[in-house]
């Protein structure tokens, strides 16, 4: 496991992050609600950390929703307030 990803993690346990308004838009047209990809990151599956990604670091997750779709999420972390932020989601093509 990613050491970034490892810290988004840890954060999301301790309830330390943020929903982005985008975020937030793209449950909604998708029909997911946010609180699956809150409980599922402890099970997701890394795809790829993106160290150099501005503003923030990120990480691309893969994650399961209740109903068994498939799912991509980007999380990325706040330095400055250490906080995790979902940043959008996405169904597989």
């Amino acid at each position: 496991m990613g050491r970034l990803f490892a810290t988004i993690k840890r954060a999301v346990e301790e309830d330390c992050y943020l929903i982005s308004w985008h975020a937030d838009e793209r449950c909604e047209e998708r029909g997911i609600s946010a609180w699956q990809l809150v409980i599922g990151l402890s099970e997701g599956k890394l795809i790829e950390e993106r160290l150099q990604s501005r503003p923030n670091r990120s990480v691309i997750v893969r994650q399961l929703l209740a109903d068994g779709s498939e799912v991509e999420v980007v999380w990325s972390w706040l330095p400055g307030s250490r906080k995790a932020k979902l940043v959008t989601v996405y169904f597989l093509e």
